[in-house]
């Protein structure tokens, strides 16, 4: 093959437009294996975002479950600013509403709730004697 033949053949393809057809089909081909690549990379970042912000609320409200000078509403309000602020230093931008979430998740998992078991039945308070 001549340089003459290549160069003929380069020239035929830019001008017919052959090139452009081959671009615009790989594209078309391409396009969507890389879109849907970008949505399981978001997910899979937004999934350990979410890690991370439990993580931290398990963290904040086991530290203040021996504080007992402090009220439950305040120690959430504690807790949630404490998860917001070590989100944002780290450069995270996360919405209120799912820190609260997180919070109250962990503030459910953890000592200051009190657990109750099923089976027991419930006790009415009033005790009735017959002698």
């Amino acid at each position: 093959m001549s340089v003459k033949t290549i160069n003929d053949f380069f020239s035929w393809g830019i001008n017919s437009g052959f090139f452009v057809a081959i671009v615009w089909f790989a594209w078309a081909y391409v396009k969507p294996i890389m879109l849907e690549k970008q949505k399981h990379a978001k997910t899979v970042q937004e999934r350990e975002l979410l890690a991370l912000i439990n993580q931290l609320a398990d963290n904040a409200v086991n530290s203040l479950v021996s504080n007992h000078e402090v009220t439950g509403s305040d120690k959430f309000k504690q807790a949630t600013t404490m998860v917001g602020g070590a989100l944002a230093d780290k450069g995270f931008d996360v919405k209120r509403e799912t820190v609260e979430q997180a919070v109250q998740s962990a503030y459910e998992k953890s000592d200051l709730t009190p657990t109750v078991d099923p089976s027991q039945k419930p006790q009415t308070g009033v005790v009735v004697s017959h002698d």
